[in-house]
Formats: C-alpha cells, structure tokens, sequence
C-alpha cells in the first residue's frame, strides 16, 4: 500500500518516499472528484449526515496526504522532495480552487441553511455551515462563470508563488558561508558559538570556523562577536538574502510584485477593495482602518520609550564603545554590551542554565500542572533521527500526541511553527486523537559519543518553544470533534496567536524557571540574584521591539490595502513610509527585509502580521487570570485558573467566535492595561 494512503494512525516517515507523492496525491483527487459527483446530485439531500459529513471524510484523507508532504517539503527540503511537492502543487490548488468555486456544492450548502434541519443542529455545526457558505464566497463561487476560471489561476499561481518565495529564503540562506582562519577573529564570541562554527567546519573538511546564516549561527555574532567586519559581511549577506544583490535565481523581488498584483486582482474580482478586506473578513478585526488605528495608537505609546533606548544606546556607545556611528550590524553587540554594564549579566551567561533536558522537563511540568495531563515519551516513525516524539494523556486517556524537532538543519526552513498531522473529530470507531508537529531551528549538541554535550537554549530560545507549544496545545486539548472548527482549525486568525504568546509569560516565574534550569557544566540551578537581573531587564529596549513589530505589521497591512503594484511607488519606498512614521532606527538602503519576510509572502501572514501585537493584547490579559490567582495561591501555576483556560479558550477551539471565548473566561471584553504593564509601558496608557 502506498503509504500516503494509509490513515489507519500515525504518519508512516519510515517508508514514505517522494515516488509515492504523485500517485497517492491524482487517486485522492479523483476520489474527491467522484465523490463531489454524487453529492451534488439532486437525489443526494441536503443533510448533514448525507452531505456534509462525506465532503468531510474526503476532505480529511487529502488534507492528510498533502500535509505530510508539505511537513517534508519544510524539515527535509531535499531535491527529491521539493520536486515531488512542487510538481503536484498546481494539482492540489487547482482542485481547491475549483472546490471553492462549485456552485453546485454552495447550492447544496445554502439549502441546508434554509432547510428544516438546520436549527436542529448544534450550534458547532450550524458555524461550520456558516463558515462554508462565507469562504465559498471568498472563493469566487458567486463570480459570473466567465471569470471563474482567471480567479482559479491567480489561486494556482498564489500557492507556486509562495512556495518558490520559501524556497529562495531557505536557498539564499544556505548559499553564504564565512570562514575564520585566525582564532583573533573570534574575539567576544561565546565558546559554544566557536565549538559550533568549529563543528560545521570539520564537517566539511576544513581545520576553521564556519559561520552561516542560520539563526544559531547567525545570531551569536551579531550580539557577540568583537570582530566588526565579520558582523557587518554576515549583516550585509542576510539582509540582501534573495535580492537583486545576489543570484538572480533566488531573486523574490519579481515575485513579490507579482503576489500583490495577483492579491489585488483577486480581491477586484471579489467586490472588496482590497486584499487586506479579503484577509480581515475571517479575522477579528473588522476593517483595515481599525487595524491601522490599533497599530498607530499602540505605536504612539512605545515611541517616547523608543526614543528613550535608542538615545541611551547611542551615548553608551560613544562613551563606553568609542562609536559615535552605531551601524545596523553594531546594534544587537552594542546592546548586548549595554546590558551586561547595566544589569551585570549577558544572554551567554543564562544560556548555560538552559540545558536541552532540563527545559523540556521545566516546560512539560508547566503543561501538566495548568491543564490536569500527564506527557510522556512515546514511540513512532519519525523524519531525522534528532526528532522526539511524545503522548499526552488527562485521566489516565490519551488525548494527543506530538513531534518535537528543535534543532537547525540546512534542510529546514528557518524559524519556528506548529502544523497539525492529525485533527480531533468524532469517527465511528470513537474520538480520532489530534497529534501535531512542533519545530524549532535551535542549536544542535555538539560532540560525538561520550563526549557529546546538551544543547544548550538562550532565554529567547525558551520563550519561542513554550510560545510553539501554546499552539499545539490549542490543537492536541481541544474537545471539539467536529473536524472544521477542532483545535485551531476555524479559530480567527488575529486570535490564533493567544494560547502561544500567553505561554510565553510562564518563562519569567520564578517558580518555573528554578526548576527547569541546570547549569550546563555545574548542574546548579539559575541562582536567585541571576534571575533578578533578568527580570530587571525584562523590557530592556522594550520601545524598540515593540516599534519594530508594529513597523512590520503596519508595512503588511498598507501593501494590501494603500500599495498600489506598478503605479509608480515601490515596495522599498512604502517600507521607507513606514519606517519615517513609526520607526527610531532606520537600517541602510540596501537592506532587503521585504525579500525573506516569509510569513507574509510564503506564509498565511498576509495582512495579517498584526496578528500579533493584537493577540498579545489579548494574551496579557489573560495572564493577568493567573496573577491575580497567584496573590492568594501563591503561584502562577494555578490549576483552577488553568481548568478555566482549557475549558473556556484551549478546549472550544473555533467552534464559536474567539471574542466569546475570551470574555467567557474574563468575564469581560478585552483591555490593553496588562500588556502595557508587562511591557513596562503603562504610564502611557
């Protein structure tokens, strides 16, 4: 049996091979195709039962199939697999585009609306119907039949586009290399960062360092390295990653004018006047003016404190660095330094209480204590031997079940994400489990055998995996076993970040981080006056970061909703707006950040990134549950306001609109107070 079409269990990556793609994916197709058929024939009523539930069984073993092949073509981009993916990408967006365009089945769906039944069913189905008849529209079913078929182009070269984006970011990546021959070019660097760029080196056979532009590599020389040159190469090579400075090949300039006039036309066709309307009308956030009210009003509150950093950042640095130019490659080291005279402590330093181990086991108590489960190691085919699988079971019951893999590899795309494998849903064996992937790029153990050490997380990296986690939490505890709103499926994107961002506060407790910290060559716990300090330096140029995101942000919702593509202005020129409205730091011309933002071009981000800073509102809110617990339990920890969370927000997923969500659980609407306070912001408020 081809193992793409074996949904008995658990993904089969021992035996899945890119051959078996094609095959798999055409016969999915053509059942669907069949099936569809048969539905929309007039003897077929327009039931749940006779109708819905066999749209959703097929569409499940296709969404199945694909998935595995997309999670290949982002952990283990090798050229056969990318060929494999790439080759059946026009087929699967081809046939979801066509889907979406089916009068027939709209008919169908707006029958059942209109029929008896309907009020009988259950208010998760009567949303799952409703949410069919809004994204069929979306879809251009209501389009006159002569424009059907150019909106089924835009969405077929959509999905290539996006694709061949990601795929220039993670080649354009791993195109650039700097060598050290000379240890002195090390200087200020953090042992682990040389042993990894020494590691890197031998395995291509060379006695050096080699640095790249993965983030474990990356990074620590931007925030450490005293060697100014080799900042500025490795500064200059990523922010010109897939532009016109380098192969024309891996250029993305081209295809981003060509995803926002394709996006434009699209949302022409579909009567909005824009595609940030298209975006907005499956989110909160209603229209693309609030959005960018929000946005403004939260970037008016981080300015004066913005200025405030950047000023003290330029006066340390001439007094204390000898540099009366800060540069763009100088301001993660100058800031670093900064902060070691400031608060006597660097991020090296906390790094080494970050053992793999000990945080995985610091992050799975936090996840057993809030929500009444028990993980534990578990057993299945994985993709790279690094990968960890667990189960997660409440009452002695499994619930879910999830793949870990945290480390960078060149075959993986950057950053961090969850992606489903499986979906809870109701089958007639009983309740299918949820299972999900949850990946990270963090430094990898360095050493063989014996001498192999622990990888070690810097503080940040910590915050990104709860952060993961929140999401696939909000996939594996759901209760929903209707497929299209279980987990995170139907929940609105600007409220999908909550569960994630509101894990990522959990990382500054005391009572966490004491038990999930272990020095790397000691085994001492991170010492009390160590964590002062970072929490002394908690929003250490927080004015700074919180402008950087709302610049991106805001730079994403202008480009789908004010850019006009081929009307004179560029990109370059709109980002160059932005950044005199919001910004106190202004990287060189040359900079190229439009060309990786892959969570907007290669990515469901798209007049979305907002997302974020909007869903923080709501996580810091929501926190703000479990502080005000802690004054009479004595620890954020607690599981009655941890039942809540799960039964009122992790549990419902989309099965209703995530504002109800959350004032179910506040018992009110949601306030910005609790995330100006974290941020150290709240005298502006």
């Amino acid at each position: 049996m081809n193992p793409l079409l074996d949904f008995s269990g658990l993904p089969r990556f021992d035996v899945v091979q890119p051959e078996h793609v094609a095959p798999a994916i055409r016969q999915l197709l053509v059942e669907h195709r069949e099936l569809i058929d048969r539905l929309i024939a007039s003897d077929t009523a327009a039931t749940w039962d006779d109708f819905v539930q066999p749209m959703l069984d097929a569409g499940e073993r296709l969404s199945r199939a694909w998935g595995i092949v997309g999670h290949l073509h982002s952990v283990n981009d090798v050229p056969p697999w990318r060929e494999a993916y790439n080759a059946l990408l026009p087929e699967v967006s081809s046939f979801y585009a066509e889907l979406g365009q089916n009068l027939a089945l709209f008919a169908k769906y707006q029958a059942l609306a209109a029929g008896a039944e309907f009020s009988r069913l259950s208010p998760t189905r009567r949303r799952i119907v409703e949410n069919e008849l809004r994204d069929f529209r979306l879809s251009g079913a209501e389009l006159a039949e002569d424009l059907k078929p150019r909106f089924k182009e835009i969405q077929e070269e959509l999905s290539t586009l996006g694709a061949k984006f990601a795929e220039n970011v993670l080649d354009a990546t791993n195109a650039h290399s700097e060598w050290i021959t000379d240890e002195a070019g090390l200087a200020g660097l953090p042992d682990d960062a040389k042993a990894a760029a020494k590691a890197a080196a031998a395995k291509d056979g060379r006695e050096a360092w080699k640095f790249t532009l993965q983030a474990p590599s990356y990074i620590p020389v931007l925030q450490y390295s005293d060697n100014r040159d080799l900042r500025e190469r490795m500064y200059r090579a990523s922010a010109t990653r897939a532009s016109e400075f380098g192969p024309e090949e891996l250029n993305n300039g081209p295809l981003i004018d060509r995803l926002l006039a394709l996006r434009n036309e699209e949302a022409t066709m579909l009567g909005y006047a824009n595609f940030a309307e298209v975006s907005l009308a499956t989110k909160m956030a209603d229209a693309p003016a609030q959005v960018a009210a929000f946005q403004r009003d939260m970037a008016a509150k981080a300015r004066p404190f913005a200025e405030k950093d950047i000023a003290e950042l330029r006066e340390f640095a001439a007094s204390e660095l000898g540099m009366n130019q800060l540069e763009s490659w100088d301001l993660a080291w100058a800031s670093e330094k900064l902060k070691q005279q400031r608060y006597s402590f660097s991020d090296d330093e906390v790094k080494q209480y970050f053992p793999q181990p000990r945080v995985l086991a610091g992050l799975f108590h936090v996840i057993e204590t809030l929500f009444a489960v028990t993980l534990t190691p578990d057993s299945a085919p994985v993709w790279h031997p690094a990968v960890r699988f667990y189960r997660i079971e409440r009452e002695g019951k499994l619930i879910g079940q999830f793949y870990l893999d945290l480390h960078a590899r060149e075959t993986k795309r950057g950053g961090a994400w969850m992606d489903e494998a499986i979906t809870r849903r109701r089958v007639a064996s009983g309740v299918q489990t949820p299972v999900a992937y949850l990946n990270c790029n963090f430094p990898a153990p360095i050493g063989e055998g014996s001498q192999k050490r622990a990888a070690t997380f810097s503080h940040d990296d910590v915050i990104t995996l709860f952060h993961e986690c929140g999401h696939g939490l909000h996939h594996l505890l759901t209760q929903v076993d209707e497929l299209p709103v279980s987990g995170i499926h139907g929940v609105e994107w600007d409220a999908v970040e909550l569960p994630s961002q509101f894990m990522e506060n959990f990382c500054w407790e005391w009572d966490v981080l004491s038990g999930m910290t272990a020095h790397a060559e000691t085994g001492v716990p991170l010492p009390r006056t160590l964590y002062d300090k970072m929490i002394a330096a908690k929003n250490f140029q927080s004015g700074l970061q919180t402008l950087r995101q709302i610049e991106f942000g805001l730079f994403d919702l202008l480009l789908h909703s004010e850019f006009v593509p081929g009307a004179g202005s560029s990109v370059m020129d709109l980002l160059a707006d932005v950044r005199r409205e919001v910004a106190v730091l202004v990287p060189p011309d040359w900079n190229r950040f439009p060309n990786s933002f892959s969570h907007i071009f290669g990515g469901g981000y798209a007049a979305g990134y907002y997302s974020y800073k909007w869903a923080e509102v709501l996580s810091a809110d929501a926190y703000e549950a479990f502080e005000e617990a802690a004054k009479s339990s004595g620890s954020t920890l607690d599981a009655a306001t941890g039942e809540r969370f799960w039964r009122e927000i992790l549990s419902v997923g989309g099965s209703r609109p995530a504002l109800e969500s959350f004032k179910a659980f506040r018992g009110r609407e949601p306030q910005p107070d609790a995330l100006l306070r974290h941020n150290g912001m709240a005298l502006t408020a």
